[in-house]
């Protein structure tokens, strides 16, 4: 079936709710779309010049996602002397040489519905969930997670221990984007949505979110989620973790208290010669 059937079959299926159960009709358009979200035919969220972030949410993608957990049921798998259960609807994906993805051993997975992008490098253990995008010559390093329905994108670098989260609900949400060329650094998480736009840099320990206030020490401007828009990160930033003081009751720093600080990300510089020559490592690695 071509896409605008599909997309209608899987919009009536989610809809019936549980009466889909067991229709194998239902089953059968699931899988369709499994098999393109593998192949990269159709995303979760895509690149959409005439939106306001510049992508769009198909949100007929995530009901299908959805739709898959309810058609499955709980299955056991074996893994050399490990053990697993999970629906039947998504187990792990498998990789052949001729699709270009390093998948190194030592306990990594992708699960099936999840597009990995020759090139792409997968260095253990870490975690690609499904609906996710994964872009080519990206690389996801040890600890690190791809959130279900997240887009990563091209030449990205997912250090260790980044947490890029997922989104299935509501359908419309947009997921987390981070966009081509941009660096992710140790411990970082970038959670709800966040948009990190092309060429930037999150240094270790950055955490963003929708209610995180993200300070621009360059322009003087503080840049926040507002309304339907998520916090967006511009390009070519270099953002690392901060903080600020609190200046009101027990938190004042001259009050006889806590003088507490509160975490602050901040903008420091855009990138420049000096910044690429730091991340050249990255095509050594490859």
């Amino acid at each position: 079936m071509n896409l605008s059937q599909l997309e209608s079959e899987i919009g009536r299926y989610f809809a019936a709710g549980p009466a889909a159960t067991g229709d194998p009709a239902a089953m059968t358009a699931f899988l369709a779309l499994r098999s393109a979200l593998e192949t990269g035919e159709v995303r979760a969220a895509e690149p959409d010049a005439t939106a306001p972030t510049g992508w769009r949410v198909n949100a007929w993608v995530k009901q299908g996602i959805l739709l898959g957990f309810r058609l499955g049921v709980l299955e056991e798998w074996a893994a050399g002397g490990l053990s697993f259960v999970d629906k039947h609807t998504y187990p792990a994906r498998r990789f052949a040489a001729s699709d270009g993805v390093r998948l190194v051993p030592g306990g990594s997975s992708v699960r099936c519905g999840a597009f990995v992008a020759g090139g792409v490098v997968c260095m253990p253990p870490m975690y690609i969930n499904v609906g996710a995008y994964v872009d080519e010559g990206a690389m996801v390093d040890s600890h690190a997670l791809v959130g279900s329905c997240a887009q990563i994108g091209k030449r990205v670098h997912l250090s260790a221990a980044a947490q890029i989260g997922g989104v299935l609900e509501p359908v419309n949400a947009i997921p987390v984007v981070v966009e081509d060329d941009v660096l992710v650094g140790g411990n970082c998480g970038v959670y709800e949505g966040t948009i990190v736009r092309k060429g930037a840099v999150l240094a270790a320990g950055t955490i963003l979110t929708r209610g995180t206030p993200l300070f621009d020490l360059v322009n003087g401007v503080v840049l926040r989620a507002a309304d339907e828009l998520p916090l967006i990160v511009p390009r070519n930033a270099v953002v690392v973790p901060g903080a600020r003081a609190v200046n009101k009751g027990k938190g004042h720093p001259q009050s006889e208290a806590w003088g507490l600080s509160l975490y602050a990300p901040a903008i420091v510089k855009y990138r420049d010669g000096k910044t690429d020559l730091s991340t050249t490592l990255e095509e050594l690695l490859r």
